[in-house]
C-alpha cells in the first residue's frame, strides 16, 4: 500500500462524531421539536423537509409579506452564567415579531438558528422550549430551523441564537407612520423589564462575568433575584396590536423599543417636522433598569438611550381613540403626544 493510501485510510477511521459532531443527537433534537412545534391552517408538511412551506391566509384582497430577523445578543452570556435558558428563546421569538407587528403584519411563521459547540440535549430543549412557547405567544407557526454544531467555534456551554419572522399584511393596511399628526397621543405598553437591550452596558455594571457573582441572591431593591430580574422574557406584543386592529382603533404608528431606547426609536417612524414629547411621570421604570442605570452612572439622556425604560411598544393614535384603545388594551397609559418639531425629534 502507498503512503497516500495509508494516509487516505488513517483519515477514513476518523469518525465526524469523532471529530465533535453528533448526527444522532441532532436528529433526535429535531424530532423532540417537530412533535412540539406550534402550527397554523396555511402550513403544508411538517418539520424535517430541507424547507418549510406556508401558505398565505386565504381572503387577502393585495397581501404583502413581511420579514424581521434578530438575536438575543450579550444576554445569552447572562443565561448562560445563570445556567437559566428557557427565557431567551422566548426573547429570540419577540425581538423578530414585535419588529414586524409594527406595520400592521400578523406573524405566520418562524424559524431558528441554533449554533453551539457541542450540542447539550437539556441545555437545547429549555432554549428551544422558550422557541416553541414564544410561537404560541405570537400565535404563530414555528416552520423549522437549524441546530448547527461546530466544536472549535464556540467554546464549552456558549452557544447563540438567531430568530427569523415573516408575516403578512394587507398593502392598504400598512402602519407606516405617514398620517402621524401633531396632537396624536403616545399610548405606552408596559416592557417587563430590560428584554433583549443594553446587556454589555448590563453585565460590565453589575460584574457579572467575574467570578462568583450569585445570581440566586435576592435584592432587596428588586424584590426577586438577580436571575429573575435579568432573564425576564422579553413581552410579546402580538395580541395588544392584533386586539386593537380588530375593534378598527386608528393605528397611526407602532414603534418596538429596542437598542436606542426611546430616544433612538421613535424618530423612526416620524416625519422631519414632527416630534414626541413624553411625559415621564406618566409611567414607571421597572426595578432592574433603575438599579443597572444607577450602577452604571448614567445620566437621563443615556439611560433613555439604552434602555426600553419600562416602554416596550409606542402605539400612536388619534387623540379622540385613545379612551376606546386603552379600553381595548385593558392597560397602558398615555405616556406622551405627537408635537411639532422644534429641535430634537424626542423630547423628554
Amino acid at each position: 500500500m502507498s503512503n497516500a493510501s495509508k494516509s487516505l485510510s488513517k483519515e477514513a477511521a476518523t469518525t465526524y462524531r469523532q471529530a465533535g459532531v453528533d448526527i444522532a443527537a441532532g436528529d433526535a433534537l429535531a424530532r423532540w421539536i417537530a412533535q412540539r412545534a406550534p402550527r397554523r391552517p396555511e402550513v403544508v408538511g411538517g418539520i424535517g423537509a430541507f424547507a418549510g412551506l406556508c401558505a398565505l391566509p386565504s381572503g387577502m384582497r393585495e397581501p404583502l409579506l413581511v420579514a424581521g430577523t434578530d438575536g438575543v445578543g450579550t444576554k445569552l452570556k447572562v443565561a448562560i452564567s445563570a445556567g437559566r435558558h428557557g427565557g431567551v428563546g422566548i426573547d429570540l421569538v419577540a425581538m423578530c415579531v414585535n419588529d414586524i407587528i409594527t406595520v400592521g403584519a400578523m406573524p405566520l411563521f418562524f424559524l431558528d438558528y441554533f449554533a453551539t459547540g457541542k450540542l447539550d440535549h437539556q441545555q437545547a430543549q429549555s432554549v428551544l422550549s422558550g422557541i416553541i412557547d414564544g410561537c404560541k405567544q405570537a400565535e404563530c407557526a414555528l416552520l423549522g430551523g437549524e441546530t448547527a454544531e461546530m466544536p472549535g467555534m464556540y467554546g464549552g456551554s456558549d452557544y447563540d441564537l438567531a430568530g427569523f419572522a415573516v408575516g403578512v399584511v394587507e398593502r392598504d393596511q400598512v402602519i407606516d407612520g405617514k398620517r402621524i399628526a401633531a396632537g396624536d397621543a403616545v399610548i405606552g405598553l408596559s416592557s417587563s423589564g430590560l428584554h433583549s437591550n443594553g446587556f454589555s452596558l448590563v453585565r460590565r455594571a453589575l460584574a457579572l462575568d467575574q467570578p462568583g457573582f450569585d445570581f440566586s441572591q435576592i435584592d432587596e431593591a428588586l424584590g426577586e433575584s438577580w436571575a429573575e430580574a435579568l432573564l425576564r422574557p422579553t413581552r410579546i406584543y402580538v395580541g395588544a396590536v392584533a386586539a386593537l386592529q380588530r375593534a378598527g382603533i386608528d393605528l397611526r404608528g407602532i414603534v418596538h423599543v429596542t437598542g436606542g431606547g426611546l430616544l433612538d426609536n421613535p424618530p423612526r417612524i416620524l416625519a422631519d417636522d414632527l416630534a414626541i414629547r413624553f411625559d415621564r411621570a406618566s409611567w414607571s421604570v421597572p426595578p432592574i433598569i433603575a438599579a443597572v442605570a444607577k450602577r452604571a452612572k448614567l445620566d437621563l439622556i443615556e439611560s433613555h438611550r439604552t434602555f426600553n425604560m419600562g416602554l416596550g411598544l409606542l402605539c400612536v393614535v388619534p387623540e379622540a381613540e385613545v379612551a376606546a384603545a386603552l379600553e381595548v388594551l385593558g392597560e397602558g397609559a398615555v405616556v406622551g403626544c405627537v408635537i411639532p418639531r422644534v429641535d430634537e425629534a424626542v423630547v423628554l
